[in-house]
């Protein structure tokens, strides 16, 4: 065996022992908002609020194996059926560097890793706006996003796949 044919084996050994890295490059509020339109009427009333969570997720591919990931989360409470408390929204973002994955690997590290990554910071912001908006804090739970990002895989793979005719 030649020289050559060593070092070629010896960097195949090393690109195969290449370990998946996930960095946080940056954290920050990509947007935020909270309204209370029928203030101040809302607090003369009894305070015991239907409370609805919508939690979603969207990347963006950056060069460099870079990624932005925002995670916005919106949060409905209503006094009554159609007598809106709040309405609060906020987009937390995060720059997200992956290396040395593939496709299914990167899918997996934006729907679960860097959601989890974002989840405390944008509880801490949306408690904060309720609270500056004169309502008691509430404290999200902690979201299982493994379990959403398969249950999200499993809706897909269950989707009819549209038929092909030549």
């Amino acid at each position: 065996m030649t020289d050559e044919d060593q070092a070629g084996i010896a960097e195949d050994a090393t690109q195969g022992e290449k370990q998946v890295q996930m960095r946080i490059e940056k954290v920050y509020l990509k947007d935020a908002s909270f309204e209370s339109p029928k203030s101040p009427e809302v607090f003369t009333r009894q305070w015991q609020p239907n409370l609805s969570v919508d939690i979603n997720t969207r990347a963006t591919p950056l060069p460099d194996d870079r990624h932005e990931v925002v995670l916005t989360i919106t949060v409905r409470a209503n006094v009554e059926e159609d007598f809106l408390g709040f309405l609060v929204e906020v987009q937390q973002a995060g720059l997200f560097s992956i290396q040395n994955a593939d496709g299914s690997q990167v899918s997996q590290i934006i729907g679960i890793a860097c959601p989890t990554t974002l989840f405390p910071y944008a509880r801490e912001a949306l408690d904060n706006l309720v609270v500056k908006g004169g309502f008691p804090a509430i404290n999200l739970a902690q979201v299982n996003f493994e379990a959403l990002y398969t249950q999200a895989l499993q809706d897909r793979q269950q989707q009819p796949q549209p038929s092909t005719t030549h």
